[in-house]
């Protein structure tokens, strides 16, 4: 490291440099040879960082913005980051980092080499879209990586880290494979969540509830329901409410407060201005209609 500004650290910042000893471990396995970690870190709204390097650093500086924004320059080319970009700087080439002063960074960080770690950058280079999409899976996948890291220094340990560090790479790398094999599955996703709702028609449920029942991130399960149905969740849920709310009323005796209970809401007002606001009429004024037919 050359030059380096860090101010007094980031509020929230973590990071784990690999003692010297692992390191040598990590290069002679068998298993991790082919690819291993030696440095990598969190740096959150990351004010004054600032790194240069000459020519000497023998590994390869893999960088993920979340928010804020910086500047990457290697050999004499100017990259600027923003969320949801990231970049790698190849090893054994001049280069320099630095956060934003009125917007700074907010990073995922790792130093890598190995076996394969070259072939894996020039797949990169002929692959490389900086911008990835954010998935919270990948944000809780570099947290199981750091955790393993910070326990000990067990080959097994170093082991397992290292793959979840391969495969959390990959997951940058190969992005466009990712997303192309995900398209299929994301209908099957949408098909899934419109089950859950029509099952649970009953319930009442905010857009967090339902992406937890999934397991995804709310602005992940977000785009991809609008993207295929053009609506939002919490829209298209209360369309569902509406069209069985039709169906009592059209078939039923049940009264309006029934009906609204019926549905998960408890306030038989809010139920009516619900009603009016996507069938043009009140559920009174919809019933009597239907019974002149």
């Amino acid at each position: 490291m050359d030059n380096s500004t860090f101010k007094d650290g980031f509020i929230g910042q973590k990071m784990i440099v690999l003692p010297s000893e692992a390191k040598t471990r990590v290069k002679n396995n068998l298993i991790t040879s082919h690819f291993f970690i030696s440095d990598l870190g969190y740096f959150p709204k990351a004010s004054y960082h600032f790194i240069k390097r000459k020519k000497n650093h023998d590994d390869y500086i893999f960088i993920y913005c979340v928010e804020g924004r910086g500047k990457v320059k290697i050999n004499d080319l100017n990259t600027t980051i923003s969320p949801n970009e990231y970049i790698i700087i190849p090893k054994h080439t001049a280069h320099s980092y630095k956060s934003h002063k009125e917007d700074p960074w907010s990073i995922y960080w790792m130093h890598f080499d190995g076996i394969i770690a070259n072939a894996l950058y020039e797949r990169h280079k002929l692959s490389y879209n900086k911008i990835i999409p954010f998935n919270n899976d990948r944000i809780k996948l570099f947290n199981q990586i750091f955790e393993i890291f910070n326990s000990n220094y067990i080959d097994t340990q170093l082991e397992y880290a290292n793959i979840l560090s391969l495969t959390f790479l990959s997951s940058f790398i190969y992005n466009a494979i990712e997303t192309s094999i995900n398209i299929h599955k994301n209908d099957n996703l949408v098909g899934s969540i419109i089950d859950f709702l029509n099952y649970n028609i009953d319930k009442s449920y905010k857009s967090e509830d339902i992406a937890e029942e999934f397991n995804l991130s709310t602005s992940y399960i977000h785009t991809i329901f609008k993207k295929r149905t053009g609506y939002s969740l919490i829209h298209f849920f209360n369309l569902k409410k509406i069209q069985k709310a039709c169906e009592y009323l059209n078939y039923t005796d049940l009264n309006i407060k029934e009906i609204s209970i019926k549905l998960g809401i408890n306030d038989a007002l809010y139920f009516s201005r619900l009603f009016k606001k996507y069938m043009g009429v009140s559920p009174k004024t919809y019933k009597e209609s239907h019974n002149q037919l």
